[in-house]
């Protein structure tokens, strides 16, 4: 029963991503600049609201043992999220949407290659997020509960329905058939079951360091939010409409966190 709830719960957010992805078969033109920003800044809100209330705050109540101190586990763990995610930034070469220069080592990819890859980044700390919450329900962590973890798992989930559709619909626009845009839509999110199971395995088998893999998923999906999400959402004319989308998302996450843990 455990391990149909932790498959499941893995599950969701590409579910997500895949419904959003099938967009490409039903909608006829790209998403207008507007509507990609309110989508970009309500996946953002959504990724900081879970890194607080999610991540964060239940790293530092497990280290509660610890008195003054019982912030240093998150802190560490914040940093090496930070830290594994400015790697992979430099090692993979992608390209932002908004942004026409690739970003790490020079590739002979594709256009269309490195722009899936850019969202497959920044959907590995997703999966890694979902993937160590649903471990510290298993390993019955007070503070994360069955209901914590659907809660995560659906708020990501919720993002990445956006997510799906502005991959698929722009490779759409560029003259990709709608089986392979959608394809490549799904294909990105196929990353988070991935390190989310992987993140599983290793947080069952090291249960101490369920504070640090908490807060090192926290730090990486910042990262993603801040260089990535949210210059996207504010870029050119009438940025108000990705900073109250972000506060939309951010709020939905923290209603989902609390009103389900």
């Amino acid at each position: 029963m455990m391990i149909g709830t932790v498959f499941s719960g893995l599950a969701i957010p590409f579910i997500g991503t895949s419904a959003g992805a099938a967009c490409v078969f039903f909608l006829k033109k790209d998403l207008k600049t507007g509507v990609q920003r309110a989508l970009t800044g309500f996946a953002a809100g959504v990724m900081v609201a879970a890194s607080i209330w999610s991540l964060i705050v239940p790293a530092i109540e497990q280290s509660s043992g610890m008195g003054k101190f019982a912030f240093l586990p998150a802190f560490i763990g914040f940093w090496m999220g930070v830290l594994f995610l400015l790697l992979l930034d430099h090692i993979i070469p992608h390209l932002h949407r908004s942004i026409n220069q690739a970003e790490g080592p020079k590739s002979r990819l594709t256009r269309t290659a490195m722009l899936v890859l850019a969202v497959t980044l920044h959907n590995i700390p997703e999966g890694m997020a979902v993937g160590v919450v649903y471990a510290g329900m298993v390993s019955g962590m007070e503070n994360i509960t069955a209901g914590a973890a659907l809660a995560l798992a659906l708020g990501i989930a919720i993002q990445n329905f956006p997510e799906g559709a502005i991959i698929s619909m722009p490779l759409y626009s560029e003259g990709k058939s709608k089986s392979k845009s959608f394809g490549l839509g799904v294909l990105s999110g196929a990353v988070e079951p991935v390190f989310g199971g992987i993140t599983v395995l290793i947080a069952g088998l090291v249960v101490p360091a369920m504070p640090y893999l908490l807060s090192f998923a926290a730090g990486a999906m910042l990262y993603v939010v801040v260089e990535e999400l949210i210059p996207e959402m504010s870029a050119g004319k009438h940025s108000n409409i990705g900073v109250i989308s972000f506060a939309v998302g951010f709020s939905l996450m923290m209603a989902l966190d609390v009103a389900l843990g």
